[in-house]
């Protein structure tokens, strides 16, 4: 198992860092940076908003089908008839629901029209996740890694066009943005249809009430799971907009974007090794084998890069800010230190939670959630009319810590994980020496050689103090 997660892994990440850093830095920023931070602002608080009801769009379905399919394949033609169907029926309550809400609120004519492609894309975004949950359970992990970078690659060279040429006639604006997602978003659901048919053979689409309604009792409490965490990890910039007044709202939550946008990215890997490990995990679960190695190896693996992130946010805040955009940046670049400092936690999540997940223990889960959904809500409504953006950061840094222990205290009880007294030492030593270098590597005279300096010098320190080690590492990949 430690050689097919680690294997698959390097292609994953291998894959992920020649595209989606591009789309990130080359494309979504440049888009900010050309509409302004208003335009994008108010583009970035829709798509916070149909991302927090999405749930709809899935009950939890392709949580529970990963950890299903992957334990009995040979149920995937059966559900895949019953679940395509039911994904259809999903993406009409979802629509209808978001577009009453969106009126209810407060939202415009130029606000709903944007709206209803984000609705749209939300529905080609998870249907293709729930097709991918297919894939992963098989463990057809190389479909999936190269999968998992179509859209983006896709929204690249049409974005690029945009962006670069005049091809149009007009400026570009966010509508455009919008409509060059749905166009890739669409090509991607259809390629990845047309790999799972490969796997499961023709079927036939069905309406059945009856599975609709048993698939759902047992998909709902990975919806309500979901839903949660949606909640607290998207509510900050929907608050921001709806919250402040006018074009401040639109700006804050264009000011909020910049710095989240990175967080975001490097949440991005985050996301990938949980969904490699869910399948990996609920399959060692069933067959009783133990999973203490398996998860110091996947946390050690994001913990660390996440420690570094953290601290080099922190102290060269300002420098990457002012790199990547134009305006606000020493309003943002203060908000990218906070947020960053909680990708700790969101490491954190991604394993043990993942771990949870895998196990079924849904019910602690969501009470987590629960709380962490309050305290995120309640901190927003609190901090938000005085600190604006800044509330939000930390509302969100204070979410993810909270939600990030707890999920670690319920997994070390529940699998009785005892980690080794030596690990947490070492972690808590290579974090401190992180904090050294970034503190020393400052006076360089140039940042940037700086900033790859502390990297350099926390990577090596990493090997030096065996939370990594080549020997071992080397095993597990070229292990047959």
């Amino acid at each position: 198992m430690k050689h097919k997660f680690v294997t698959n892994l390097i292609l994953l990440i291998f894959l992920n860092l020649m595209v989606k850093p591009f789309w990130i830095f080359g494309i979504d920023r440049t888009v900010q940076n050309m509409v302004g931070d208003e335009s994008y602002g108010l583009y970035f608080a829709l798509f916070s908003f149909s991302m927090i009801l999405n749930i709809l769009l899935d009950l939890g379905i392709t949580s529970y089908n990963n950890r299903n399919i992957s334990r009995y394949n040979f149920l995937l033609k059966k559900h895949l008839s019953n679940i395509v169907g039911l994904k259809l029926v999903l993406a009409i309550i979802y629509a209808v629901f978001s577009l009453i809400i969106a009126a209810i609120i407060g939202y415009n004519k130029i606000q709903l029209h944007l709206l209803f492609f984000l609705i749209f894309n939300q529905f080609l975004i998870s249907f293709t996740l729930y097709l991918r949950s297919n894939i992963t359970a098989l463990q057809l992990f190389r479909t999936e890694s190269f999968l998992s970078v179509l859209d983006r690659t896709l929204m690249i060279g049409i974005c690029s066009v945009l962006l670069f040429t005049n091809v149009l006639g007009h400026d570009f604006n966010i509508q455009w943005f919008v409509y060059a997602q749905t166009i890739a978003y669409g090509l991607t659901a259809l390629i990845t249809f047309a790999i799972v048919l490969q796997k499961s053979g023709k079927i036939k689409i069905r309406f059945n009430l009856k599975f609709f309604i048993v698939f759902l009792r047992k998909s709902y409490p990975y919806a309500l799971l979901i839903l949660l965490m949606a909640l607290y990890n998207r509510v900050d910039s929907v608050m921001l907009e709806r919250l402040l007044p006018g074009a401040t709202g639109h700006e804050q939550a264009g000011i909020y974007a910049q710095a989240f946008r990175l967080l975001d990215a490097v949440s991005m890997f985050g996301a990938l090794i949980a969904g490699l490990l869910l399948p990996i995990f609920s399959k060692m679960i069933k067959q009783g084998e133990p999973v203490g190695e398996m998860v110091k190896l996947s946390y050690t693996l994001l913990i660390v890069p996440a420690i570094i992130i953290a601290v080099s946010s922190v102290y060269y805040d300002g420098e990457i800010m002012s790199l990547l955009y134009h305006s606000n940046t020493d309003y943002s670049s203060d908000i990218l230190g906070i947020l960053m400092i909680g990708f700790t936690g969101i490491a954190t999540t991604y394993i043990f939670g993942t771990l949870l997940t895998a196990n079924g223990s849904m019910k602690q889960l969501n009470i987590m959630a629960f709380a962490g959904m309050i305290l995120n809500v309640a901190l927003n409504l609190i901090l938000i009319p005085k600190l604006q953006a800044y509330g939000s950061a930390y509302a969100s840094l204070s979410t993810q810590i909270f939600t990030g222990a707890t999920q670690l205290i319920l997994a070390l009880a529940i699998f009785k994980l005892k980690p080794s007294l030596t690990y947490i030492v070492r972690l808590l030593v290579f974090a401190a020496v992180v904090i050294v270098l970034a503190i020393l590597t400052q006076n360089m005279g140039n940042w940037v050689y700086g900033y790859f300096a502390m990297i350099a010098g926390s990577v090596l320190f990493a090997f030096i103090i065996r939370l990594f080690s080549i020997k071992d590492m080397l095993k597990i990949i070229l292990y047959k």
